[in-house]
């Protein structure tokens, strides 16, 4: 009688590759100067309206330990569990957006805010990462035949198309939608539409983009505002880009010195959110400026490394989503305040105040530890 060899037991937890602990590193480090940022920029509007100066922070600090709990528990569902259930996520955001079409509070002319009763939520944000877990799963099915797949992309349009409708057309929130069509057009790419298709289909959402600015007024006057700098500007449109450039200059190679900022005095608008990155090169100057931007950099690099090795599409597409979602939003938001694009709206992920932002951007992160965490227990098992 032979003895066999007793089973080897697989452990539950699955060590994290060197990419993935990269970017757990990099996203507690960009969320940190956040904190430290929001603290100092929101200080003076906290005292005015609470007689907290600190009281921006604290919430803000609430938001990044509900976002450190998404991030831990999305990273460890399954893989399987996201495609289970990424059509259905979808269905439930795309409810909740129509839902704020519909019923939602309405902020500086955009109904993109929902009253859930202890808190303001903003749907749309976590439509995003609906969209990206949607989309990964039908764009994953390509390549069976070509009747398949046309059947796919229809889906994939109608979806992009209702999600655009009732963040830009209803809720009216424009930034939000230039974020959703860029990392959408990141995906249709890296999934293996054709180039010229591809340029086709930019070109005509440039040319739609350009039809609602002409059809609103207040997006018009900051577009000409932003196109033509020197004309005259009655109505003060160009208030917040103008003191966010004198912060930056003021801020010469070093800064004035954390929590010194004097144009954070009620001089710019929206400081702690849109428009932070003012505020960092105001206090920190351009080196400090610069290293938010490596940052950024750093993030885009580690999740495009970690997107290259993935060996399904499914998991490639999330990952591609995520990247191009995060990089890009960054770069609109770091690229309104020096002046290179009309002022968006766009927050500075996991920097600008705001909790559904957080929450919704550290999530996605959680899913791409997921998939990177699926990817090197499938490679264990192989060996």
């Amino acid at each position: 009688m032979t003895a066999t060899a007793p089973k080897r037991k697989v452990s539950s937890h699955v060590p994290l590759s060197r990419q993935g602990a990269l970017l757990i590193a990099l996203t507690i480090l960009t969320v940190a100067v956040g904190l430290v940022m929001v603290g100092s920029a929101s200080a003076v509007d906290s005292y005015k309206s609470t007689n907290n100066a600190a009281a921006t922070l604290m919430d803000q600090a609430t938001f990044a330990g509900l976002g450190i709990i998404g991030m831990f528990f999305a990273s460890r569902l399954p893989v399987s569990v996201y495609r289970r259930f990424a059509m259905m996520y979808l269905y439930f955001w795309l409810g909740m957006q129509l839902v704020t079409v519909l019923f939602g509070v309405e902020i500086n002319g955009n109904r993109n805010w929902l009253n859930i009763g202890f808190a303001q939520i903003q749907p749309s944000e976590f439509l995003k990462l609906a969209l990206i877990l949607a989309l990964a799963h039908l764009l994953s099915q390509l390549g069976s035949s070509a009747e398949q797949d046309r059947g796919i992309w229809v889906m994939v349009f109608i979806y992009s198309g209702v999600s655009l409708l009732l963040v830009v057309l209803l809720g009216k929130d424009m930034g939000t939608g230039v974020v959703m069509a860029m990392f959408l057009m990141g995906m249709y790419l890296f999934a293996g539409m054709g180039f010229g298709r591809w340029l086709l289909m930019t070109t005509v959402g440039l040319v739609a983009a350009a039809a609602l600015i002409w059809t609103s007024p207040s997006r018009r006057s900051r577009f000409e505002a932003w196109l033509f700098p020197d004309s005259a500007d009655p109505m003060g449109v160009r208030w917040q880009y103008e003191h966010g450039t004198w912060a930056l200059a003021s801020g010469g190679i070093f800064g004035t010195g954390l929590g010194r900022s004097k144009l954070k005095w009620s001089w710019i608008p929206e400081v702690e959110n849109d428009f932070i990155f003012a505020v960092i090169g105001e206090e920190l100057g351009l080196v400090g400026a610069m290293f938010v931007v490596l940052l950024f950099f750093a993030l885009g690099v580690t999740l495009f490394s970690i997107a290259k090795n993935q060996t399904n599409a499914f998991s490639r597409n999330i990952v591609i989503g995520v990247m191009v979602w995060i990089s890009l939003q960054a770069f609109v938001n770091i690229g309104v305040v020096l002046g290179l694009f009309p002022v968006l709206g766009v927050p500075l992920p996991l920097v600008s105040a705001g909790g559904s932002s957080l929450i919704s951007t550290m999530t996605a992160i959680g899913v791409v530890l997921a998939v990177e965490r699926d990817r090197v227990a499938h490679l264990g098992r192989s060996r």
